[in-house]
């Protein structure tokens, strides 16, 4: 053993740590079989978010409304976005951040408005995560398991408006 590994080896052992240092020549160790851990993780596709952006697209015709809608995936980046002709330049951003929050907390954003008002249990919980939106018009995109592999967000007109598009988009993905 090297002077530096001995000295770290007793420094260690006087700090109440016991720093493991493989053995001279040693091959590399792997975890045993049952400390590994197995991590699975669900993500929309770009087929299923460009089928959301569409069936929101379509809903938004039907209502007469000109909106910027947003997809993100598991990790909440974002996966497809549309802007209708002559919808709002503002409403892209609050649609990205209202898909963004959806997926942050794994509900729609208009619930998490409900708890965020003066005395609720998330009041001011806006102001997090470089802003996030609380009001109608976010909604998470579950799989076919029910997992949430993403989320959704409209912005362009009411908030009931918002929502109703957005819900359209999430029911989409199957």
């Amino acid at each position: 053993m090297k002077r530096r590994d001995a000295a770290l080896v007793v420094l260690s052992f006087v700090c109440g740590t016991a720093l493991a240092l493989p053995r001279l020549g040693a091959a590399p160790t792997s975890p045993e079989p049952a400390q590994a851990a197995t991590l699975a993780s669900k993500d929309i596709s770009l087929d299923q978010a460009q089928a959301a952006v569409a069936a929101a697209l379509a809903k938004a015709k039907e209502t007469g409304t000109k909106m910027d809608i947003a997809v993100v995936d598991a990790g909440a980046n974002l996966k497809a976005f549309a802007r209708m002709d002559g919808a709002w330049i503002g409403s892209i951003d609050i649609s990205i951040k209202k898909a963004k929050t959806a997926r942050f907390f794994d509900m729609p954003t208009g619930e998490i408005g409900k708890l965020s008002q003066p005395g609720k249990s998330l009041y001011q919980i806006e102001v997090s995560n470089q802003g996030l939106i609380t009001f109608p018009g976010g909604v998470p995109i579950k799989g076919k398991d029910g997992t949430v592999i993403g989320a959704i967000g409209v912005s362009g007109s009411s908030v009931e408006n918002d929502h109703a598009v957005a819900s359209a988009g999430a029911d989409s993905v199957k």
